[in-house]
């Protein structure tokens, strides 16, 4: 797919092959990984509790354009993010069901980016181990951090960041660890200054929005995570506004959940995401929905009962309540923010 920014990006969809989709899940990888190898194993595993799923590589990953490695605008890659997204969710197959967010790492903070974007239109996300935060255990000592920042600003491209290898630090199963170390689609270098320089950025703007985090989300995370902080998590989980929030910290698993962790811990991690998602779709209100932007109005019967969204700088979700004859407008509305 080639993005309104000029890039190409690779994509995949991936459907149950026995039945209709059950809700449409939006798919994000982490740092240095890619769509494909064992992170499609997980869309898979979608699919056969019933759910669609899709996801891209992100710009330089996989198979994607742009420097391997690089990431010079976190922002701009949620951007490429919304708009594959939004070409799937418009598909006619996955229009009058449930779309949820899923996020590894990086992946958890573009989900993030994205809610933050676009609030009516998710009805729930699951992070795990959301990069909010990267551990202190993964970040150069002081003074090296200050001096690579700098840097750059001058050589964004460098990949010269003195960092521990990742896979070791993520991966708890030595085959699946050999099986990420043989990705071919997986950025093994070392940290590019401008990526690193990014990701902090990145993580530092999110921790002062955790506040404003909204929809229905599950949070799971490794308590032996040393790559991105799970303090994080348990912040966000205290700190966002959502009224439907779970957080679920697991003893002793890294931060590799649900592809470096040992088949019987994968198999929990599975239960609780499904269960999760079986909970917030049984209940979902399959009535139409429209979105409607901030400050647009709406029309009822032959020009009456106008309808303003006010008191709020964000849009809002409109579900039909009744249609009243011919070709008018909604009789009744019901507002939901």
């Amino acid at each position: 797919m080639k993005t309104s920014r000029g890039i190409e990006i690779f994509t995949q969809i991936w459907t149950p092959t026995d039945r209709q989709p059950k809700a449409l899940i939006c798919m994000v990888h982490g740092y240095g990984n890619n769509s494909s190898w064992t992170f499609q194993n997980t869309a898979i595993l979608f699919t056969e509790m019933g759910y669609a799923a899709c996801a891209s590589d992100l710009q330089g990953h996989g198979q994607s354009d742009g420097l391997k490695g690089y990431l010079p605008d976190v922002q701009e890659v949620a951007d490429d993010c919304r708009e594959f997204f939004r070409s799937v969710i418009e598909r006619e197959e996955f229009r009058g069901i449930p779309k949820f967010l899923y996020g590894e790492s990086l992946g958890g903070a573009i989900c993030l980016l994205i809610h933050f974007q676009e609030r009516a239109k998710w009805d729930g996300a699951i992070l795990a181990a959301a990069m909010c935060k990267i551990s202190d255990n993964m970040r150069p000592p002081w003074p090296v951090a200050e001096i690579l920042i700098c840097m750059a600003g001058i050589f964004p491209t460098w990949a010269i960041v003195p960092t521990k290898d990742l896979v070791d630090k993520s991966v708890s199963h030595p085959y699946k660890r050999e099986l990420a170390r043989n990705n071919p689609g997986r950025y093994a270098g070392k940290p590019r200054l401008g990526t690193v320089a990014e990701l902090l950025r990145v993580t530092a703007y999110l921790e002062k929005r955790l506040q404003d985090v909204e929809l229905p989300i599950l949070i799971i995370h490794g308590d032996e995570d040393v790559v991105t902080e799970p303090g994080s998590s348990v912040a966000l989980f205290e700190r966002c506004k959502s009224k439907d929030k779970s957080l679920k910290m697991y003893k002793g698993m890294r931060h590799s959940l649900l592809q470096g962790e040992t088949d019987e811990n994968v198999a929990i991690l599975i239960a609780d995401i499904s269960g999760w998602l079986e909970q917030r779709v049984e209940s979902w209100d399959h009535r139409p929905h429209l979105e409607i932007p901030y400050g647009e109005v709406i029309r009822g019967n032959k020009g009456r009962d106008h309808r303003y969204i006010g008191g709020t700088n964000k849009s809002v979700r409109v579900t039909a309540a009744g249609r009243g004859g011919r070709a008018c407008g909604f009789r009744c509305i019901e507002i939901c923010v």
